[in-house]
């Protein structure tokens, strides 16, 4: 049933760099299915309480189901772009296609994710004080240090933490939208959805810039449970979201003992991996913030400015086993680039639906959800 949109404001800080990472896109593939559902009227306000009291208080429901994640920069074929890396899906690899991911989840120490490759496949699974993480096309198994708390004391393995070969979940980019979600969002409830056959309130998050180049976000919320079920991304003129993450499958019953079992098999590689951040732990800075890395504006409207790596660096990417091909990717976008220049300087220009990137010619990268001219403001 339609709901009568209720714009409100949300004052949480902004996670200036969570746009530019989400604002990636293909059509959905995660199909509402079924009649419109028919759930109690919600406005915005209830849904944000809920939905923070839930996160605050309400622990994680067991489940299992599967995820799948669809996004496409819209940019042509260039090279360290697409192709699985070693583990079977590189983070450069993640945006652009559709990926699965399956997950159980029976406590915050005890949950396997997998992402299924061609014919690989990446688990991440937690049983207690037992963490691996177990790739099979490089037949490695690594075991995982859970995190300790002050004293002392193990602290539950957090979920949210994962690898950066793993594809994102709804939850996780509920959580990310919802803290970009500034005084510059108009904040409404749409029509009630379903998705993988239950019953869903829907937020629509609406950027009031008009430098933004994101229509609005959509967050689709399990009218029993308020857990996040999908996150899709629109950009503006577009009528298919431009990025979408949702559950494909769902059942909320406690997972078979069986999926958190592990053993790393006769002739794998094991090593010991490091130890995994505590859950809500984010960093002071962000990564590479020591070499010039920032972010410029806020909101919507928030651009990273980075120094492009120095041909030495290139080149020893090149080297790495694993990881995208840092210097073939910046080549290709070159090449397609369009030559730009103003007050702020000259370089190269890549605009997709709801990406922009700049490259200077004094050896800087700007990328945002924003119009290009934002992106010459921050240069200057």
């Amino acid at each position: 049933m339609a709901k009568k949109a209720r714009v409100v404001r949300w004052g949480i800080p902004v996670a200036a760099a969570a746009v530019v990472a989400a604002a990636v896109g293909a059509g959905p593939v995660i199909a509402s299915v079924g009649g419109e559902p028919s759930l109690p009227d919600r406005t915005a306000e209830q849904l944000l309480a809920d939905v923070a009291r839930t996160w605050q208080h309400g622990p994680m429901p067991q489940m299992s189901g599967t995820i799948v994640e669809t996004a496409s920069l819209g940019l042509p074929s260039l090279p360290g772009l697409s192709g699985p890396g070693p583990s079977g899906a590189s983070p450069v690899s993640l945006l652009s296609g559709s990926h699965q991911l399956k997950i159980w989840y029976a406590g915050e120490n005890r949950f396997r994710i997998m992402l299924p490759g061609e014919m690989s496949e990446t688990d991440l699974i937690a049983d207690g004080d037992k963490v691996w993480l177990w790739d099979s096309a490089a037949n490695k198994a690594t075991r995982l240090t859970a995190p300790a708390a002050p004293g002392g004391t193990a602290t539950p393995f957090p979920l949210p933490s994962r690898p950066a070969s793993l594809p994102t979940t709804p939850e996780q980019a509920a959580r990310e939208v919802l803290k970009a979600a500034g005084t510059d969002t108009a904040i409404s409830v749409g029509d009630d959805v379903t998705v993988a056959g239950r019953g869903a309130y829907q937020l629509v998050l609406t950027p009031k810039s008009s430098d933004s180049l994101v229509r609005d976000v959509r967050v689709a919320l399990d009218g029993e449970t308020m857990m996040p079920l999908r996150v899709q991304l629109y950009a503006k003129g577009a009528a298919e979201p431009a990025f979408e993450v949702g559950f494909e499958t769902l059942s909320f019953t406690s997972p078979a003992p069986e999926n958190f079992a592990f053993t790393p098999p006769p002739g794998a590689k094991v090593e010991q991996g490091v130890d995994v951040p505590a859950a809500g732990h984010r960093p002071e800075t962000l990564p590479g913030a020591h070499d010039g890395t920032r972010v410029v504006g806020s909101g919507w409207d928030a651009v990273l400015v980075a120094p492009l790596p120095a041909a030495t660096d290139e080149k020893r990417n090149e080297r790495k086993g694993g990881g995208p091909d840092v210097a073939a990717l910046l080549g290709g976008v070159r090449s397609v680039a369009t030559p730009v220049s103003g007050e702020w300087g000259s370089g190269r220009l890549l605009r997709t639906k709801v990406v922009s990137i700049l490259l200077t010619d004094d050896g800087r990268l700007l990328a945002g959800a924003v119009t290009p001219d934002a992106l010459y403001r921050a240069a200057r």
